[in-house]
């Protein structure tokens, strides 16, 4: 653990999943707190990803057992309050060829505020309205990908997108947000997209209700 936090760069040891299990002092400090109060946090909460097909391959990878290195492009708001670049180096690491790796994820920063914080009106992508209109019709994540074409990860992935933009810390709070940018006809139900018809799954769930009455 000594050596481990002399190690000048950021780096976290997180499950296969992607929860944090370990960071050293220089990742502590670089969120500006203490090693314990990242503990359990997903990476990709910390990070944000430019391109979800990077952390595609790395989810692929550990289902195939393969035991390899990875970069991830991200952007992130450090402790200071700064906005930053970089790149996550990503290694699948196991002790045996049967389990599913841990990753071993070191940081590099490439950028210090550089990157604009997003704007609150910034556009929403046809996607992602699409997705917060399901949400605010009640659909589940596995409902939502149906719905989409997309996978639950794939879904979830957007959500956190979306929840980052907007300072969102659930989906309440992402639904009445998608309300107040106009995403969402407010007063009408089911959920209707401001430029668009009702969400389908709520349209024929409507339909089935006034069929079976």
């Amino acid at each position: 653990m000594v050596l481990f936090d002399r190690i000048p760069m950021p780096v976290a040891v997180c499950d296969p999943y992607g929860d944090v299990r370990l960071v050293n002092a220089a990742f502590a400090m670089e969120w500006g707190t203490t090693a314990g109060r990242l503990k359990g946090r997903a990476i990709l909460d910390l990070f944000v990803p430019v391109d979800a097909a990077q952390v595609d391959r790395i989810a692929q990878a550990q289902k195939a057992r393969r035991r390899s290195r990875y970069t991830v492009a991200v952007a992130w708001r450090g402790g200071d309050g700064a906005r930053r670049r970089g790149e996550l180096i990503v290694d699948t690491v196991s002790e045996t060829a049967n389990r599913v790796p841990d990753l071993l994820v070191t940081v590099r920063v490439l950028d210090t505020a550089v990157v604009p914080d997003a704007k609150p009106s910034a556009p929403v992508h046809p996607q992602e309205a699409r997705i917060l209109a399901l949400l605010a019709a009640g659909a589940t994540t596995a409902r939502t990908a149906r719905e989409t074409g997309l996978t639950t990860d794939g879904v979830t992935y957007h959500l956190r997108q979306l929840s980052r933009r907007w300072g969102a810390s659930n989906r309440t709070e992402l639904v009445a947000r998608a309300y107040a940018e106009g995403v969402l006809v407010a007063g009408v139900w089911p959920p209707r997209l401001a430029s668009s018809e009702p969400v389908d799954g709520a349209s024929e769930e409507r339909a089935g209700q006034g069929a079976g009455g």
